[in-house]
């Protein structure tokens, strides 16, 4: 029987791949650097359940409510909850537990999709704050403070603001205003904290939404430090939060059968966290400065400093090509994998589990490249659809109203029934619900043949839109 799966990633071990994506772990590498390769050689043979001797991770009352308590302790928060079923969980249970339905939460556009989902979930209204790009990159930059502080006024309703700190690619603004600000609107504040699991480990780093005054943050433990993908955490702190509501939303969203390898991973991870986790992170940076010294010598390579310098973004317009070309030519000429590609660069998200030989090898690569594959054309610039759509019908209404597929050109003017998704950015060019304009199509038409990515579609060739009709409020 051919096991593709398998067969397909014993491939990528044996290749020795060298990782600037996610998990956090690199591939195993920090665990066998630290030792830990006796316990997760074994780790299969403790895939079990609740029986005498484990706990419910539902209701715990043993081993996992103590490994639960002392990652509150390190993470500093009030009470710490593990999750297996990523942070998209954590994010549903966060904006259910503090929004009733028909509530308005305030949210970023430029949020993950999972909370989309939950507003169609919870039916719950959306307010935008529209992000800032760099138009030069199509890096995301985060919300402007009085942006923030503008969509508070105009929707003093709202139950909470939801927001994503750091961005995808390490951007950070000043939350603690926004949080002090939001509190004394009597709003709770979530955080979206997915890729800044590890801001608590050096004060190179920016300041985590926890120290900031955040009610509720959600990382993606996988990603920037050492847990399995899927491992996540919730954490709560002050006295805002209805603690019991949060934990009813999780046993209603999470599965009944959590997996234990998933959250010893999270223990793990808790563990190098608190007893390495500083020292390997302080190496860590000056990896990161070492190679960002020796690239200032190519000619064809910038890179773009993050506010969280584990972050790198590698322009690759000098060198003649898109980003989605010196992914392709990075993984296959190199072994190197990077995080992301978009039209301008490359992302590469670094964590404690590289080391000097990871950076070695990217260094090659990008001297090699920048000598030999380096040319004078002009990939030109693509601008990017500034303005939020128009909205018809709440995500919850949409959801739930009859679709039809027209022709894209045809879908200009009507009520968008499906999430139409540049990724990268990842930003929600339109929702379920909005008016479709013809910036936009135009715009990821263009994108669609430079090698874009659009998600959330029905159709992948981009030749068909779900659209809506009868425009039926439920």
């Amino acid at each position: 029987m051919k096991k593709a799966i398998l067969n397909k990633l014993g491939e990528i071990v044996n290749n020795n791949l060298v990782s600037f994506h996610v998990p956090g772990h690199k591939l195993g590498k920090i665990y066998d650097r630290l030792g830990y390769s006796n316990i997760l050689e074994s780790l299969y043979k403790m895939d079990t359940t609740e029986i005498l001797g484990t706990d419910n991770l539902h209701s715990p009352e043993g081993i996992i409510k103590e490994s639960q308590e002392r990652a509150a302790r390190v993470f500093k928060s009030k009470n710490t909850y593990y999750l297996v079923n990523g942070s998209t969980c954590g994010i549903q249970a966060a904006i259910m537990s503090v929004c009733n339905p028909k509530d308005k939460i305030i949210v970023n556009r430029d949020c993950h999709q999972s909370v989309i989902n939950t507003l169609i979930l919870g039916d719950i209204e959306p307010a935008y704050i529209y992000p800032q790009i760099d138009i030069k990159t199509n890096i995301l930059m985060g919300i402007k403070i009085e942006d923030a502080i503008e969509t508070i006024n105009n929707n003093l309703d709202a139950k909470a603001i939801l927001l994503t700190y750091p961005t995808y690619y390490g951007k950070v603004y000043d939350l603690k205003t926004i949080c002090n600000y939001a509190h004394s609107k009597g709003m709770i504040v979530i955080v979206d904290e997915a890729h800044g699991a590890h801001l608590g480990l050096s004060n190179k780093l920016p300041m985590t939404a926890l120290e900031q005054g955040a009610d509720i943050v959600v990382q993606s433990t996988h990603k920037t430090l050492p847990s399995f993908t899927q491992s996540s955490m919730i954490h709560i702190q002050g006295e805002r939060i209805n603690k019991e509501r949060l934990t009813s939303m999780l046993r209603m969203i999470e599965s009944s059968s959590p997996s234990y390898m998933l959250m010893s991973s999270l223990e793990l991870a808790v563990d190098i966290y608190e007893k390495e986790g500083k020292n390997l992170m302080e190496g860590l940076l000056d990896n990161i400065d070492i190679f960002k010294k020796n690239m200032e010598k190519y000619e064809h390579i910038n890179i773009y400093n993050d506010n969280d310098r584990t972050k790198i973004f590698i322009s690759s317009k000098e060198l003649g090509m898109t980003g989605y070309e010196l992914d392709e030519m990075l993984r296959i000429n190199y072994n190197v994998q990077v995080e992301l590609s978009n039209y301008y660069g490359v992302l590469l998200i670094c964590t404690i589990g590289n080391d000097r030989a990871d950076f070695k090898s990217l260094e090659h690569a990008l001297e090699d490249i920048s000598l030999n594959h380096a040319n004078n054309k002009n990939i030109g610039y693509i601008e990017y659809p500034m303005n939020i759509p128009v909205k018809e019908l709440s995500p919850r209404e949409a959801f739930y109203n009859e679709k039809k597929s027209v022709k894209i050109d045809d879908s200009i003017g009507k009520i968008c029934g499906e999430y139409i998704i540049p990724y990268p950015p990842g930003i929600c060019l339109v929702s379920p619900g909005e008016i479709i304009t013809k910036e936009i199509i135009d715009y990821i038409l263009v994108c669609h043949k430079k090698g874009m990515n659009i998600s959330g579609m029905k159709d992948s060739n981009l030749e068909y839109v779900q659209i809506i009709e009868n425009n039926f409020k439920g």
